[in-house]
């Protein structure tokens, strides 16, 4: 996201502030209910073969269950926070929406994450586009929305194993 957007010298002349800032809001509240989703996916699951539920509730593949149960959540947090921000961001100067949005833009590992986001939600989109009719519209979006949970891991093992949470400008004296 942010690597397409432009950023001002200063806040006060960041454009697309509220695109920056209602991308970035949106974009977050997929990943984390895509994650939240996958864990009550997992939980059901868990206590499907424990016996706790009967296995004629849910008669899906283990894959599709969690897929589902990560796509609902998915669109239902982004319904969430679609009226939210704009509730919570009501009566704000546009100085407050620009200042917000150019501090997210001259964040480097903001950046770096969304790029790694992203790139992991267009590998898992390429991935079910195929299945799409097997999977259904919600285990397509839960497929994505895992994707970007892989993207966010991918993004953590680099920055922070590989490169030690350093960015190479910080290395100079």
């Amino acid at each position: 996201m942010s690597r397409f957007f432009p950023h001002a010298a200063y806040a006060e002349d960041q454009p697309l502030a509220k695109t920056i800032l209602t991308t970035h809001v949106l974009t977050r509240a997929f990943q984390a209910s895509s994650l939240g989703g996958a864990g009550v996916g997992l939980s059901l699951l868990t206590l499907r073969r424990l016996n706790v539920l009967s296995p004629r509730i849910s008669p899906l593949p283990a894959y599709l269950m969690i897929l589902r149960s990560t796509g609902t959540g998915a669109v239902l947090a982004l319904g969430i926070l679609s009226v939210g921000l704009p509730i919570r961001m009501s009566g704000r100067e546009a100085i407050e929406w620009q200042d917000r949005s150019w501090r997210l833009r001259g964040n480097k590992g903001q950046t770096e994450l969304d790029d790694w986001t992203y790139a992991g939600m267009a590998a898992a989109a390429a991935a079910v586009a195929s299945k799409v009719k097997g999977l259904g519209w919600r285990g397509a979006v839960g497929g994505i929305g895992a994707g970007s949970v892989v993207g966010i891991l991918s993004y953590m093992g680099w920055r922070y194993g590989v490169k030690g949470g350093k960015f190479e400008e910080d290395d100079t004296p």
